[in-house]
Order: structure tokens, then C-alpha cells, then sequence
């Protein structure tokens, strides 16, 4: 077993175990990928203010994300297609999260279903939902996410439509993986993965499987799924979910401050600075580059939540200094799960959790609540 010291880490191990098209799926973005590229590269401009001779003792990264206490306001991100990296992939990263203190959000398009991972735990997670046409099959998901205790429930406005992503593309994408000879010679050097997935039973999208009546096999589920994503999505259908939730809402894909000030009138209580992760909108800005902005704008309205390249305790932490109430990781949890199961997703909040507690020292601040930008130097 190698040395594990960072999320690259278990990028590198991740890459080695799981078979390409998964691996494709998970780490890569829509069209030149340059949006995909910017979300990490863009942290790397932002610098820490080093403060010594003070009182390093007694830190602590406990917080809140929507009132809700949190040990690190640290977030697992919604992803589509964990359960294929890994088998039971969501059922075992929640539980991690409820193990270490974090909030797990679980998506519309998850291998487990609500009701798996809902089982498998004792605390409320989080769910995420994509509008669809069906309005009735909605109503249906959140229900069922009401049934299972979800403490919030995250609506995803950027996918309306499907950027294009090549490598998914070329890969020919699809659960249960198609059988090409590439696909069939790249599954068998990956053992591992194989062996583990014939462990479970678990190898579709479970959120949809058997709640849509006209989509009663794999291929019909796919076709139903894709031609579902509603193009005409408002503000108007915000306030609809928003009266059938009726509890905590959170709006995800703001990267811009008139939308973000929308969000503020449509009263969801937190919003996420978000661009998919490069994976919808290429040529977009970073998420962390306007995050300052619509905090700007909207913070002291609205709880303001980010995602979008962060791969250490460093990257959160300074999006946390520039406003953030909360920060989601999806790639640097996924790079762990895939490389090590419910391990690495430990290992891989461990060594987040870390790192911002050593960085916040060196910064000079005990209490993660009082990292602010004077903790950065800012032009």
C-alpha cells in the first residue's frame, strides 16, 4: 500500500483501480476542459497571511451550515454515479460523513437510492434534486426524501441542458458499463474493481429505478432520464419546490450576483457558488475567482456555500476566508473512494481536516469562525 499524504494521492491510486471510463467520468469537464482546469488552478493564487507568536493552542474547526453544527464546515458534494466507483459508494461516504461530523448530500442520479442510504445511517443527510418535467415523479422525490429524514434538500439550477463532455463521449459512458472490447480489456486489469463490484446488487440509478413507469429497463431509463432535464426552468418553479419541500433549501450553480440576489428573493436559505466543476458552462469563470463578489453582494442576506476545485484543507480554508459559510468536496472524496472504499473517503476528510487546522494556526486564528480575509493577502 503506498504512503497516502494528500489528496493527489488518492488521485493517483484512484486512477490505477478504477476502470477508465469511470475514472474519465469523474475527473474531467465539458468541452477544452479550461473551466475544469481554472476551479484548482486559480486557488493557487491566493496567498496566506503568516502570523507567529501567537496563541496557537485550543483551535477548532466546529461550525454551522445552515444551523446545522458541523465539526468543519466541510461538505461531501452531490455526484452522480458514486455507487459505479465503488460498490454501495454513497451508502459508505455517508456514512463516513455522519462518522466525522460533516454533511452528505446525496444525488438525484446516485447508484444507492434515498431509501438504501437512509438505512445505512442514523442521521439526516442531505438530498439533492435536478427539476425534471415529470413534476409528478418530483413530488414523488421529495416525498421520499421527507420520509428518510433529509435535513435539507439541495436544488441544482445549472443543468437544464447537458454540456458536452468528449471523454464521456468517447468512452461510450453508460451504467451498467457497454461491453466493448476496449471497455471488457480495461475492466479485466482492474480486478479489484470487478471482484467488488459483483458484491452488490446495486448497479443503476435507484432514485428512478421502479418509480417511473414507462422506464422499465436500463435503456429505456437512460432515454427517460436524458429527455427529462427541464429547459424551461424559472424562479417560479424554485418557489414551487421550495412550498413542496417546505424545510432548509439550498440553490446550487450561482455565478453571478444578479442570479445570486434572485436567489436572496426567493428566500432558499443558502446558496452554492458552483459551475458543476467545469463540467457544464466551459469558459466560465472559477468558482473560488467570484466567490469574493457575490459575497459582496449578497452575504450578509443569505448563507454563501461554494464547490468547485478545492483538493486540500488549504483550498477550503480560503474560500472560508473570503466568505464562505461552507465548502463542498466531490472529485478529492470520490479519488478516495474509488481508490480505497469507505478508507479512503475517511482518509480523505482526515487529511482535509488536517491541513486547514495546521493552516489556520499558521495563519494565526484558533477558531475557524473568525477566519476572515485578513487571513490573505488581497490586492
Amino acid at each position: 500500500m503506498p504512503t497516502i499524504t494528500s489528496i493527489h494521492d488518492l488521485k493517483r491510486l484512484f486512477k490505477r483501480r478504477v476502470p477508465k471510463m469511470f475514472h474519465d467520468y469523474v475527473d474531467s469537464g465539458s468541452w477544452t476542459e479550461s473551466t475544469y482546469r481554472a476551479n484548482e488552478r486559480d486557488f493557487q493564487e491566493i496567498k496566506f497571511r503568516q502570523r507567529v507568536a501567537v496563541d496557537m493552542s485550543n483551535r477548532s474547526l466546529a461550525s454551522s451550515m445552515i444551523g446545522q453544527d458541523v465539526s468543519m464546515p466541510v461538505a461531501l458534494a452531490p455526484t452522480g454515479l458514486t455507487g459505479m466507483l465503488y460498490a454501495d459508494g454513497e451508502m459508505l461516504a455517508a456514512k463516513v460523513a455522519e462518522e466525522m461530523g460533516v454533511p452528505f448530500t446525496l444525488s438525484t442520479m446516485s447508484v444507492c437510492s434515498i431509501e438504501d442510504v437512509a438505512g445505512f445511517t442514523s442521521k439526516p443527510f442531505w438530498f439533492q434534486l435536478y427539476l425534471m418535467k415529470d413534476r409528478g415523479f418530483i413530488e414523488d422525490l421529495i416525498q421520499r426524501a421527507k420520509a428518510a429524514n433529509c435535513s435539507a434538500l439541495m436544488l441544482t439550477l445549472d443543468l437544464q441542458i447537458l454540456g458536452q463532455r468528449h471523454k464521456d463521449i468517447h468512452n461510450g459512458l453508460s451504467v451498467p458499463p457497454k461491453m466493448t472490447l476496449s471497455q471488457l480489456y480495461n475492466m479485466a486489469i482492474k480486478p479489484r474493481w470487478c471482484l467488488n463490484m459483483l458484491s452488490t446488487k446495486r448497479h443503476s440509478f435507484r432514485n428512478i429505478e421502479g418509480h417511473v413507469s414507462d422506464a422499465q429497463d436500463l435503456s429505456s431509463l437512460s432515454i427517460w432520464t436524458q429527455k427529462q432535464f427541464d429547459e424551461k426552468l424559472s424562479w417560479d418553479d424554485v418557489e414551487w419546490v421550495k412550498e413542496k419541500w417546505g424545510g432548509p433549501l439550498i440553490l446550487k450553480g450561482i455565478m453571478d450576483e444578479k442570479d445570486a440576489q434572485l436567489a436572496v428573493k426567493s428566500g432558499a436559505d443558502a446558496i452554492v457558488v458552483s459551475n458543476h466543476g467545469g463540467r457544464q458552462l466551459d469558459s466560465a469563470p472559477s468558482s473560488i475567482s467570484v466567490l469574493q463578489n457575490i459575497v459582496d453582494n449578497v452575504g450578509s442576506d443569505i448563507e454563501v456555500h461554494m464547490d468547485g476545485g478545492i483538493r486540500s484543507g488549504q483550498d477550503a480554508l480560503k474560500a472560508i476566508a473570503l466568505g464562505a459559510k461552507g465548502v463542498y468536496i466531490g472529485r478529492s472524496f470520490l479519488y478516495g473512494l474509488g481508490a480505497m472504499g469507505e478508507e479512503g473517503v475517511r482518509l480523505a476528510l482526515q487529511i482535509i481536516q488536517k491541513e486547514m487546522d495546521i493552516t489556520m494556526a499558521f495563519c494565526g486564528e484558533q477558531k475557524i469562525t473568525k477566519v476572515n480575509r485578513s487571513h490573505l493577502y488581497l490586492d
